[in-house]
């Protein structure tokens, strides 16, 4: 199976979601669009995984290939290309299927509850998940659901944070698949540590970092069973 990885950023790698598709076997065709990597085809490949980035969808006119990824994303997921996409992942899978993509009303930053609706607690890659559990928050845009769509999970302050659009087509608001080399990479970043400083106060960095560690080790083993079995649905294991 061929999955194309659209990433944003070097820091911001699939991460555990990646150790999944190697061990079913899958051949991953990493593209870095911000290092000026050409967007295939997405049509040509067995399923589609999109990650985040610090950029927002509405950057078009600062990095014009998000206009050609959104569309593109949309036009794959309509063909029926199995999706995953996270945080900045799920935002492009929105806007390439027609929906508002917008500033929310203040940033989510930190480890915190996301609960899932009841479509969420029946849906295949949820299930067996608790009805509410920690995630990874790092965001301040939100979206309108696609129409068409089925709304997964919400959190007080973004009520739209994860969905199902067609039988394999999912994104979530939150990140899962944090590793815990990744994490402190991002913690090294001046503009993610400005970020964090800036909506957390002083020292919000330091404080996230300390969150993070209380808190990966289920949030990554979460992470894994949900991805497994979106995974089981759209990556099925080699021979």
């Amino acid at each position: 199976m061929d999955v194309v990885v659209l990433q944003h950023i070097a820091c911001e790698p699939p991460g555990e979601y990646e150790a999944v598709l190697r061990e079913r076997g899958a051949r991953l065709h990493r593209v870095e669009l911000d290092e000026g990597d050409r967007l295939p085809a997405l049509t040509d490949f067995d399923a589609i995984v999109a990650m985040g980035g610090p950029m927002s969808v509405n950057d078009d006119a600062e990095l014009p290939w998000l206009a050609g990824e959104k569309r593109a994303i949309g036009e794959a997921v309509r063909a029926g290309v199995p999706y995953f996409g996270a945080c900045l992942g799920v935002q492009l899978l929105a806007a390439g299927l027609g929906a508002r993509v917008y500033a929310g009303p203040q940033p989510e930053v930190g480890v915190l509850p996301v609960a899932l609706t009841p479509e969420g607690a029946a849906d295949p890659i949820f299930a067996g998940l608790p009805g509410s559990f920690p995630a990874l928050q790092w965001h301040g845009d939100t979206f309108d659901l696609p129409e068409g769509a089925t709304l997964l999970a919400s959190s007080p302050a973004f009520p739209n944070q994860a969905f199902r659009y067609g039988r394999a087509a999912y994104g979530i608001q939150f990140h899962m698949e944090v590793l815990p080399e990744m994490a402190r990479e991002w913690a090294t970043v001046p503009e993610y540590a400005a970020y964090a400083d800036r909506v957390l106060g002083e020292g919000g960095m330091e404080r996230l970092m300390s969150e993070f560690d209380g808190a990966e080790e289920g949030m990554r083993a979460a992470g894994r069973a949900m991805f497994e079995r979106w995974a089981e649905l759209a990556v099925p294991v080699a021979g």
